[in-house]
C-alpha cells in the first residue's frame, strides 16, 4: 500500500513533468515557426559595403551592415520576405527571399551599384620604404624574404589553428610536441633539442617554452629559422643556443593597430544631403576635384608593404566651399584590407580640393573616392 505522502509526491512529480512537457512543446513550436536571415552587402567587385541600411518593410525590422558587410535578422515568420537596402551614394535595391520553417536559408548576397559620383581613382604605389620602430627588423626581413620562414598577421588570421604550436607545425620542417603540462612545443628538422624562443627581440630563458601560452590573437608575426647559421646575426644567442633553431615572436601593440577609422561618419551625411545642406555630384554644375593627386602623401602600411600586398579602399567625405575636407565626415565605404582604412584619413584630411560649384558659387559636396595601393611601376624598387 502506498503511503499518502508518497502518493502526493508522485502526483506532484507527474504534474510537474506534464507542465514541463507542455512548455517544451510550446517552445519548440515557437522556435520552429520562426527563422533567421543572414546576408552580406557588397559592391559589384565583391567588396563588403559598410553602413548600408537594411530594412524589412512593414515589419519594423532594420539594421546596418557591419565592417564585413554582413547583417542578420532573427525571429522572422516563414514565407516571402522583402529586403530593402539603401546607402548614400548607391542605387537602392530590394530582393525577396522565401523563408521555409525549419530550414536555414543560404546566405543572402545583395549587390549595390554605385551612382556615378566617384572621383578619379588615386594610386598609391609601393616604393622603397625605410622601416622604423620596434618592428623595423622584422619588416625588413619579411620584405627580403631571405633565410627564414615567415608567418604574417594575415596568415594567422586566415589559419584555423587553435594554438601556436599547431600553427607552427604547418610550416615545413616543424614538428609539434605535446608537453606533459598540457601545453605545446615544437622541434625543428627532427632534432630532439629545444629551439630558442624570442619575444619582441628578447630571448627567453633556457628551458622548454610552452608556445601555447601565447594566444594567437596577440601575435603580429612569426619568424622561423631552422638552424643557427641562417638566423639574423643580431638574434643569434651565445653558447650555441641557436643551433637547434629559433622562433621569433612579434606581438601586437599600438604600433601595429594604427588609428581607429570610424565605420560611419560622426556627421549624419544622409540628413545633410536630404536637406540640401550638402550637394551630391549630380546636383552641382562642377564637381569637387582633388588637387595634385600625384602628391597625395598616403603612407603605405609597412606590414602590407613588406608582404607585397596590394589593395584598395573607397572612402566618402564632405568637401567644403573652401576645398577642405570637413572634420568628422570621413568614413570608409569598402576596403580589401583593414590596414588601408588607417592609411588614407590623415592624407586626405591634409589635401586640398577644388570646391564644387553650383550657380557659379562654391558649395559643400558629398564626395566618394577610391584609393588603389599597388605594386611599383616597372623598373622601380620593390623595397
Amino acid at each position: 500500500m502506498t503511503a499518502p505522502g508518497r502518493s502526493r509526491l508522485g502526483r506532484r512529480s507527474l504534474l510537474f513533468s506534464s507542465l514541463l512537457t507542455i512548455s517544451l512543446v510550446v517552445a519548440s513550436a515557437g522556435a520552429q515557426g520562426t527563422v533567421a536571415i543572414n546576408g552580406v552587402i557588397t559592391d559589384p567587385e565583391g567588396l563588403p559595403i559598410y553602413g548600408a541600411l537594411v530594412a524589412l518593410p512593414g515589419t519594423g525590422h532594420e539594421t546596418r551592415s557591419d565592417e564585413r558587410g554582413e547583417f542578420r535578422f532573427v525571429g522572422l515568420q516563414a514565407g516571402g520576405v522583402d529586403i530593402a537596402v539603401r546607402r548614400l551614394g548607391f542605387a537602392p535595391t530590394s530582393v525577396v527571399v522565401n523563408l521555409a520553417s525549419g530550414v536555414t536559408p543560404e546566405r543572402v548576397r545583395i549587390v549595390l551599384t554605385a551612382l556615378p559620383a566617384l572621383l578619379d581613382q588615386v594610386t598609391v604605389q609601393r616604393t622603397r620604404m625605410s622601416y622604423t620602430g620596434r618592428l623595423a627588423g622584422y619588416y625588413q626581413r619579411l620584405d627580403q624574404r631571405s633565410g627564414g620562414q615567415f608567418i604574417t598577421r594575415a596568415d594567422i588570421e586566415r589559419d584555423e589553428s587553435r594554438s601556436l604550436s599547431q600553427l607552427l607545425s604547418r610550416s615545413p620542417g616543424i614538428n609539434r610536441v605535446a608537453l606533459r603540462s598540457g601545453g605545446g612545443a615544437v622541434r625543428m628538422r627532427g632534432r630532439a633539442c629545444r629551439p630558442l624562443v624570442w619575444i619582441d627581440g628578447v630571448p627567453m630563458p633556457a628551458g622548454e617554452v610552452d608556445l601555447d601560452a601565447f594566444p594567437l590573437n596577440t601575435l603580429h608575426g612569426v619568424e622561423l629559422y631552422l638552424g643557427g647559421s641562417n638566423a639574423p646575426i643580431e638574434h643569434t644567442a651565445q653558447n650555441n643556443r641557436s643551433s637547434c633553431g629559433s622562433i621569433m615572436l612579434w606581438s601586437r601593440g599600438r604600433d601595429t593597430e594604427g588609428p581607429t577609422t570610424p565605420r560611419r561618419s560622426i556627421v549624419d551625411l544622409e540628413r545633410l544631403v536630404s536637406s540640401m545642406s550638402v550637394y551630391t555630384a549630380e546636383q552641382v554644375d562642377q564637381r569637387a576635384e582633388l588637387q595634385n593627386r600625384e602628391k597625395l602623401q598616403a603612407a603605405y602600411p609597412p606590414e602590407l608593404h613588406a608582404s607585397k600586398i596590394s589593395g584598395s579602399i573607397t572612402a566618402e567625405f564632405v568637401v567644403d566651399a573652401t576645398g577642405k575636407v570637413e572634420p568628422g565626415t570621413f568614413t570608409v565605404v569598402s576596403t580589401t584590407h583593414r590596414l588601408l582604412a588607417t592609411a588614407v584619413p590623415r592624407a586626405i584630411g591634409e589635401s586640398t580640393f577644388t570646391p564644387a560649384l553650383k550657380d557659379g558659387k562654391p558649395v559643400r559636396q558629398f564626395v566618394r573616392q577610391k584609393f588603389d595601393f599597388g605594386p611599383p611601376q616597372v623598373g622601380a624598387s620593390n623595397k
